[in-house]
């Protein structure tokens, strides 16, 4: 859904152009933010792929001055967006702060750092994280809608889930305990620890099969934690799809608060409801 005329006005605070600038790097819901967005998620590949190819000794033997050319363009092109983003919002500390705020910085420091020390190249793979942005460039509010709906049943189910993942580990421990008891170093139960990590391997149905009961008693333990493992693995995925289906959100825009730089806003939302700023 495109904003309302009114709301390209420019913000209390803020020079036109700098209202503009936050329109384009921030939103996605107009052209212009859209192609930017796009433009800056092909950037973001590009320079993963750049740091991949380098780490393949058959590729950067021949072509490592061109590949770490390329990663240097990359974090000055990235430098300066991370710039722009600082002077295109009014609370430059929200925006440092925020989630996407501290992996746009991460995505610039590992490159920067190794003008003084070694050991930080690879560390730029962290810019895979901003392709969480995805999800604002194509304008998709009602994906939006549905992650805060996700939010919200996540929350909702913490106490449940907490509740679950406690009978879960006193299962385990007594079954743990008995499998020492049962098997004994013979069969590699060697302590109470060691067969807690088989039961946990076993309920997960993992099974690497390091560790294997011998016994008749042992082998019908297993069998019974193993079907228990069956039972209790959708429970999680029941408790939070109830709760997702009982939480309704209204729909959300792409717009990005011009203070503290979070996002998840209704689509008629005047001020932030994180921090009270104008929208």
């Amino acid at each position: 859904m495109e904003r309302l005329g009114a709301q390209h006005e420019p913000l209390p605070g803020m020079a036109p152009w700098r209202h503009r600038l936050h329109e384009i790097i921030f939103e996605a819901d107009t052209p212009a933010g859209k192609a930017f967005d796009v433009a800056l998620l092909v950037a973001i590949v590009a320079s993963v792929v750049v740091v991949m190819l380098d780490s393949v000794d058959s590729i950067a033997l021949r072509h490592h001055d061109a590949l770490l050319a390329a990663e240097w363009g990359f974090t000055i092109l990235f430098t300066v967006e991370y710039v722009l983003r600082l002077l295109s919002v009014r609370s430059k500390l929200g925006y440092a702060r925020s989630f996407f705020g501290v992996i746009d910085l991460l995505a610039i420091l590992p490159t920067l750092l190794t003008l003084f020390t070694t050991g930080w190249h690879g560390g730029v793979v962290v810019r895979t994280l901003r392709l969480l942005r995805v999800f604002r460039v194509f304008k998709l509010a009602q994906f939006l809608s549905e992650a805060k709906a996700l939010r919200t049943a996540l929350a909702s189910s913490r106490a449940k889930i907490t509740v679950f993942l406690a009978a879960v580990l006193i299962i385990i421990c007594i079954v743990g305990s008995a499998m020492h008891v049962i098997e004994g170093p013979e069969s590699g139960f060697t302590s109470i620890p060691q067969s807690i990590y088989w039961a946990v391997v076993t309920v997960t149905t993992v099974g690497y099969g390091d560790v294997l009961p011998a016994t008749p008693l042992g082998k019908t333990l297993a069998a019974f934690v193993m079907l228990i493992g069956y039972s209790i693995l959708i429970i999680p995925g029941g408790i939070i799809s109830a709760e997702w289906v009982s939480a309704k959100g209204r729909p959300t825009s792409t717009q990005a608060c011009p203070d503290c730089s979070r996002e998840g806003h209704e689509v008629d939302a005047v001020f932030c409801k994180w921090c009270g700023g104008r929208m």
